[in-house]
């Protein structure tokens, strides 16, 4: 890794869901149930086709809350209320990668399409309370959501986020699209590689790959250090 990549970089954006912790967490297993029951309930549909709205919205807008934003006019507090009330003993502390984001310089923070509330119980379950500078969920993004390039601009605008001296981590190709055209470093965490123009770095590992970050910038430091 050249250290160049990441030497300007001083925030540092994570997505949440199988991105600070592992897919086979499978929390979306038991998030998905409860977004089939709600859009059941409110909008008077049976549950295939719920299913079915469900998928057909993550895929058109991004995230299922966006499509039944703009198609529906949902109350989205009440759904955010429901949806992510889930159980977190699939998720367990992880010592190795709290240190890893700790030791990077500069400011780190959350940003994801799910709500705040729920974004602090995984981070709690996972051992990270109080490394993060900040957590941002769909509600900062005034219920827009990642990949609309507005969602990011809403949420770095209130970190006054320079996307130029900033990276984004996130599991989902299609989030790293407008990071990248703002001038972010992107990096995909994912257990398989999609390559792509927008795509600077993949990694299926995180805490590797944040300890290697690490290790170059703290090698440059050192060589900077050197020469004065």
């Amino acid at each position: 890794m050249e250290e160049a990549c990441f030497e300007q970089v001083e925030h540092w954006v994570f997505d949440l869901d199988n991105t600070l912790y592992p897919p086979d967490a499978m929390l979306f297993d038991l998030i998905e149930p409860r977004m089939i029951a709600w859009m059941t309930n409110a909008l008077c549909i049976t549950a295939d086709e719920a299913d079915r709205l469900r998928l057909h919205y993550w895929r058109t807008y991004g995230a299922t809350i966006a499509g039944l934003i703009a198609e529906h006019a949902i109350d989205p507090a009440s759904y955010l209320a429901e949806v992510y009330d889930i159980c977190f003993d699939a998720l367990r502390p992880d010592p190795g990668l709290r240190a890893a984001i700790a030791q990077l310089p500069g400011r780190k923070i959350i940003y994801t399409n799910a709500c705040v509330p729920y974004a602090e119980r995984v981070v709690t379950a996972r051992g990270l309370a109080g490394v993060f500078d900040g957590i941002y969920g769909v509600e900062h993004a005034g219920y827009l959501t990642k990949p609309d390039r507005a969602a990011y601009e809403a949420v770095f605008a209130k970190d006054v986020i320079d996307p130029t001296r900033a990276a984004m981590f996130d599991d989902d190709p299609r989030n790293l699209v407008a990071p990248h055209a703002m001038g972010m470093r992107t990096i995909h965490v994912s257990p398989t590689a999609e390559p792509a123009a927008h795509v600077h770095h993949h990694t299926d590992d995180l805490v590797e790959f944040l300890d290697r970050i690490s290790v170059a910038l703290s090698g440059s430091n050192a060589v900077q250090g050197a020469t004065k």
